[in-house]
């Protein structure tokens, strides 16, 4: 922290190896995160880059759907390199995913390094909406990667 309180912006992103040529975000929208991932308020981070509040949250916005964009890449990259693949259909009980998984990946010869209710944790938070209580409401696909990474994406 600096003598105002604010966070040492450029040291963060040293320390985390942001490099805006090769980022999804500007520089602006990587310092508006620290500022905010650090429970400053946009008021706050206005004054600091000498600009309104409501261009703070404009930059934030376009941050997080840039971040939010990225991880979906990701995902998606990971989903078409995965041995296993599996499309759990609107209806499905979420119980029933993880014997869905696990049956893939025996015959996949790939090991899932979850348990069971973790995976029906990670299927849930991951699928957001398309997941209500125990119910797919939305086809979903689960992928686990040759290490057993999964991924979860919708269909």
């Amino acid at each position: 922290m600096s003598d105002d309180g604010l966070p040492d912006v450029d040291g963060i992103l040293g320390e985390v190896g942001f490099d805006p040529e090769t980022s999804v975000l500007t520089r602006r929208q990587a310092e508006v995160l620290v500022y905010r991932e650090r429970g400053i308020a946009q008021a706050d981070i206005a004054e600091e880059l000498g600009t309104s509040r409501a261009n703070v949250s404009s930059v934030e916005a376009s941050a997080r759907e840039n971040v939010a964009k990225a991880k979906e890449t990701v995902a998606f990259a990971e989903t078409l390199d995965a041995p296993v693949r599996v499309t759990v259909e609107a209806g499905t009980d979420l119980y029933d995913v993880p014997n869905r998984v696990y049956s893939a990946c025996d015959d996949a010869g790939v090991k899932v390094t979850r348990t069971a209710p973790e995976l029906m944790k990670l299927v849930g938070d991951a699928a957001g909406d398309a997941v209500q209580g125990r119910q797919v409401r939305t086809d979903i696909t689960v992928a686990v990667t040759g290490s057993g990474q999964v991924t979860v994406r919708r269909s």
